[in-house]
């Protein structure tokens, strides 16, 4: 989900622009392009999956004037390149958005914040948990990080949005929609569960090195 209209008061927005900022900076402050430029495999597929995204960010449903639902894929990104080369695809991703027209620049700040930092955290969170608390197992790792994590972020996200529409919207209206709008949250959570599961088996059978994630030596060698 995007706000694509803003509805938000100007210091929310200037603080949620702050705070994906400072996240956005301290993710690329790591130089995840060095890693691009010297490997032109993955530099291609982060480039591929950056386009990707941009073009299935288009197919969006726009349930009220101010909101558009829409797959994120930001779970998927992080898990296969890791949260920084994640967080760089929804900036641009987003920045292409503002371009095209489709949302204000006011908003690109709060976009990012609940479409790329609140996901890419749950998704890191849940991958530590995983690597350092739960067995050694490829279908733990699929199903926690990539089914439960993905659902978890997109809660997150969810909440995140309703949050700071009941914390800063202008219009009483707004805030009626927004309480209807959780009661779809559940009904959302699937579908970017199953895209991401699916999409995470299937790399992780035919290329696992490519999941950055994954240590394929660690869940498939050993056993």
């Amino acid at each position: 989900m995007t706000f694509s209209e803003t509805l938000l008061e100007p210091w929310l927005l200037l603080l949620a622009g702050v705070v994906a900022l400072a996240v956005v900076g301290l993710a690329l402050a790591q130089r995840p392009w060095q890693a691009l430029l010297t490997d032109s495999g993955l530099q291609h597929r982060w480039l591929a999956a950056t386009v990707a995204v941009l073009l299935l960010w288009q197919l969006r449903a726009q349930a009220v004037d101010w909101l558009t639902l829409h797959l994120m894929f930001t779970a998927l990104l992080t898990l296969v390149f890791k949260a920084p080369l994640a967080l760089a695809t929804n900036l641009i991703v987003n920045l292409s958005l503002v371009v095209l027209g489709r949302t204000a620049w006011p908003l690109l700040g709060v976009n990012i914040l609940i479409t790329g930092v609140v996901p890419a955290l749950i998704t890191v969170l849940v991958w530590r948990l995983v690597d350092r608390r739960l067995p050694d197992n490829l279908m733990v790792f699929l199903f926690v990080c990539g089914f439960f994590g993905a659902a978890l972020a997109t809660l997150g996200t969810g909440l995140a949005g309703l949050g700071l529409v009941m914390l800063g919207a202008t219009d009483p209206e707004a805030i009626h929609l927004a309480r209807e709008y959780a009661l779809f949250l559940p009904l959302l959570m699937p579908s970017e569960a199953f895209i991401t599961g699916m999409l995470l088996s299937i790399l992780m059978v035919y290329h696992p090195s490519w999941v950055a994630t994954f240590n394929d030596h660690r869940y498939i060698d050993t056993k």
